[in-house]
């Protein structure tokens, strides 16, 4: 089972386990990161999800689709590794992919 590096928005880091065929945001959800609101379910609506991917990983992640862009624009908090963690499929590939958990706008 792949392994994603979760960092919550008061720095703490740690390590928790999902399974392939999950988005980000649903292995950062069950695993009871209540920080990440997620309000629309993974549907790209709403940016209660947004998580900055660390550097390392942002060519593998690969960038925001235009709507998952437009939505990002309403965040104070871009950079250029942010994406909406419900639009990253997690699989064996991003074992050990590490996320930061976005302040909130």
């Amino acid at each position: 089972m792949p392994q994603l590096i979760v960092v919550d928005r008061k720095g703490n880091e740690r390590t928790v386990s999902g399974d392939s065929g999950l988005s980000v945001m649903e292995v950062i959800r069950d695993n009871g990161f209540d920080e990440l609101l997620a309000l629309c379910g993974g549907c790209c609506s709403c940016a209660t999800c947004h998580v900055h991917v660390d550097d390392a990983w942002v060519a593998k992640v690969g960038g925001p689709t235009e709507d998952e862009s437009d939505l990002l624009d309403s965040s104070d908090f871009r950079q250029d590794n942010s994406r909406l963690s419900c639009q990253i499929g997690f699989s064996d590939e991003l074992d050990g992919l590490k996320v930061t958990i976005a302040p909130e706008d």
